[in-house]
Parts: C-alpha cells; sequence; structure tokens
C-alpha cells in the first residue's frame, strides 16, 4: 500500500511538471499565439474583445499601401495639408521629396504618424480615402471586429481590433514579401534620416523577424511579433501588456515547444495515380502542389483522405489539377493541398467513337 501511494505521489508529481512546464500566462488584457502557416491558434486569452491597438495599426496602413502601389521608388513630394499629425514623427517638411519605400520605412521603423499620413494622401487622395481601403482589406481578411478610422493608430471610439484579427492580418503582412522585410528591418538610412525599429525583439529574441510596436496611454502597450525556428513561423499579439517583451518570449517559447511543426508533405510528394484516356501514357503521379504542415503536440494524429478524379481526359498539362488531400484532427479538416498532374500527357491514341470505328479498329484498318 505504501509503495502504490508512493508510485502515485511520484506520478502526480511528474504530472505537474509536466503541466508546470507548458503553462504558460501572460500580462496583457488580450493575447493570442498563432502559427502563420495554417492559422491555428495555440493560445488565447480574450482573443476577441475589441481594444485600442495604437501602432500596430501601421501593419494595416503598410500592407494597403504596398498593394496599391505600383512604384515604391516613386518620389513623393510632401504636400503642407498633410503634416501637423500628433505623437511620434519622422519631421517630414513640406515640399521635400521621399520614396514611398523611404516613407514604409518610417512608417513601421520609427513609427513615423506623419509618414502614416503622407503615405494614405498619396496613395489614396485623402486619409479619409485611404481609409476606405484599409476597411475594405480588413474584411477581406476575415478581420470581423475591427474598424480603422486613421492612419496612423491614434485613439479614436471607432478605431479598434483584436488580438485574433491584428494576428489575421499579421499572417498577411507575412505574406507580403515588402511588408515582411520593411518589418524585419532592424535600422535603414533614407536620406539624411536614419530610423532605428523600435521592436527590441529583434535583437533580444533568436528568430525574430518582426512586426509592429504601438504605444497611447489609452490603448496601453500593445505588440505583434513573429518569429521563425525550424521552418514553423508563430505569430504573437498583446494588447495593453505592460511587460509586453517578455510575455511575447515566454508565449514564442512555449509555441515552438509544444506545438512545433510536422511535415505532412513536400512540394511534389506523389500520393496517388489517375488512369489517363486517349494517351500512350496510362496514368499519371497525382503529386502535391505544395509544401504542407501542421503544429501538433504531442500525442495529436493527424488523418489523412485522398481524393482523386476517376480518370483524366487527354491532353493532361503538368500541374493540372486532380484531386485534393485533406489532413483532419479530431475529424475536422485541417490542412487543404491540391493534388497536380507530375506529367503532361499527349493526345497521342486515336479512341474509336462509333460502332464502325470499333469495328475497323478491331480488324485493323487504323
Amino acid at each position: 500500500m505504501r509503495r502504490f501511494a508512493a508510485i502515485l505521489a511520484a506520478f502526480a508529481a511528474a504530472l505537474s511538471l509536466s503541466v508546470s512546464v507548458h503553462a504558460v500566462s501572460t500580462h496583457a488584457s488580450s493575447a493570442i499565439l498563432m502559427d502563420a502557416e495554417s492559422g491555428r491558434v495555440l493560445y488565447e486569452q480574450a482573443p476577441h474583445e475589441r481594444r485600442l491597438i495604437a501602432s500596430t495599426t501601421k501593419l494595416m496602413t503598410a500592407l494597403v499601401a504596398v498593394e496599391n502601389c505600383a512604384d515604391l521608388d516613386a518620389e513623393v513630394e510632401i504636400e503642407p495639408t498633410w503634416l501637423g499629425a500628433e505623437g511620434s514623427s519622422i519631421y517630414l517638411k513640406a515640399g521635400e521629396r521621399i520614396t514611398v519605400r523611404g516613407l514604409l520605412y518610417g512608417l513601421l521603423l520609427q513609427s513615423g504618424n506623419d509618414a502614416a499620413t503622407a503615405i494614405a494622401c498619396h496613395i489614396a487622395g485623402s486619409e479619409e480615402k485611404f481609409v476606405s481601403l484599409m476597411n475594405a482589406r480588413a474584411a477581406e481578411l476575415g478581420m470581423a471586429d475591427t474598424s480603422f478610422a486613421n492612419a496612423c493608430g491614434l485613439n479614436h471610439e471607432d478605431h479598434y481590433s483584436t488580438a485574433y484579427d491584428m494576428a489575421l492580418l499579421a499572417r498577411a503582412c507575412l505574406q507580403n514579401e515588402t511588408v515582411a522585410a520593411v518589418c524585419a528591418t532592424r535600422s535603414a538610412t533614407v536620406g539624411t534620416r536614419t530610423f532605428v525599429n523600435h521592436n527590441k525583439l529583434l535583437t533580444r529574441y533568436e528568430g525574430c523577424v518582426g512586426m509592429k510596436t504601438g504605444f497611447t496611454e489609452k490603448a496601453g502597450r500593445t505588440l505583434v511579433s513573429a518569429a521563425t525556428r525550424d521552418g514553423q513561423t508563430l505569430i504573437c499579439v498583446t494588447l495593453n501588456d505592460g511587460d509586453d517583451w517578455n510575455d511575447h518570449a515566454k508565449l514564442l517559447d512555449y509555441g515552438f515547444e509544444v506545438f512545433p511543426r510536422e511535415t505532412l508533405c513536400a512540394a511534389g510528394a506523389a500520393l496517388g495515380t489517375v488512369p489517363v484516356t486517349g494517351s500512350l501514357l496510362p496514368a499519371v503521379t497525382a503529386a502535391a502542389a505544395c509544401d504542407a504542415g501542421y503544429p501538433l503536440r504531442d500525442g495529436e494524429r493527424l488523418t489523412l483522405d485522398v481524393t482523386l478524379a476517376d480518370r483524366a481526359e487527354a491532353p493532361v498539362r503538368a500541374g493540372n489539377k486532380l484531386g485534393e488531400a485533406v489532413w483532419s484532427l479530431d475529424g475536422q479538416p485541417v490542412v487543404r493541398v491540391d493534388l497536380v498532374s507530375a506529367q503532361s500527357a499527349a493526345l497521342d491514341r486515336y479512341e474509336p467513337v462509333t460502332f464502325w470505328d470499333r469495328v475497323c479498329a478491331f480488324f485493323g484498318a487504323y
């Protein structure tokens, strides 16, 4: 009995240790940790609570600017009416010329509110019109609890978002090469100005690739960060967090440790074959159109379901869609990958159509 009690106590201690190792909390009013590739939420704390977001707003400003500007290296002449925004500034002057790209560095590294206004007015003609583009883009991204009232993040009753929505925005920014590159830049010199990124995680946390800080007295400290390790990228968002640097480091460590990315397939991996009609090639290989992975904690398993066309009609071109591979967790689909033809199949075999065609074919007339 004593031995059983000792074993039970040891098991309880080990379980407690395991839970404590994986336990995580923050000082934030709202927080979320998301896998960038899959969108899986790994940690959440009031993720859909609408809150002020301060200068993390500028991620949307940058995304909309890049998506709507044909030439980022075009020079912009600063208009006097664009100046005067309160808060942080890169000290633009009326009449000076600076490229859109230079303004982006001032926006995301130095967090210049004047840079945000200049970008908005240059791209859309006015900040009001630019804000409409921001809200339209938010709707496209599924940011259902987000509203923008300005391009820089100043407090406004119609300017808010949530930790979850900001993670969706961060995913879109990471997928945009230009925005992602600027967010990850530690410092940049534009003309006579040198901008230093306010995001201390770029130097404090190994693998950090951005993204944006923010602060107002009402919003508190806001932070959107992202980090990459072993081919996995995680996004972390905290709103109103007085200890955000440490909280982000803890959350990112937790995500990488507890939810490592498992490779499901590589682009080009064969996942079946499809018969071909009308070609000397009897079948084509159905291959994954892209790499696929998913974050899994210990003990979780995915199931794979492959759906393929019954047959393909020649000609078949390499890259033609043949089906789909779907991985599910606990019965819920979590990853979908198109399956495409790995090779081409030319139309080079005569297929009898009429009865007479078949008779002629049988006797070797064709």
